[in-house]
């Protein structure tokens, strides 16, 4: 799934909130910290690593990849 942000970056931590991932960023820290956690495919340990768009974060199955907010959702409204 898509997850469009507003900005050049996100951190890890804000994101797999964003994304529905994690119910909180308390939540995330363990998750993260246990290595739970992949960035394109990578474990990641750092809760503050800076996603950009094209990054694919992944935990306990689910996927989403950072978009750009601009990117066309071909939604009718």
């Amino acid at each position: 799934m898509d997850v469009p942000i507003r900005d050049e970056s996100i951190r890890l931590g804000q994101f797999l909130k964003l994304a529905n991932l994690v119910e909180s960023g308390a939540e995330a820290k363990p998750v993260i910290a246990d290595g739970l956690v992949r960035v394109n495919g990578e474990v990641e340990t750092r809760r503050g690593r800076q996603l950009v768009v094209g990054d694919v974060v992944e935990l306990a199955g689910q996927a989403a990849r950072v978009s750009d907010e601009d990117v066309p959702d071909n939604l009718p409204w």
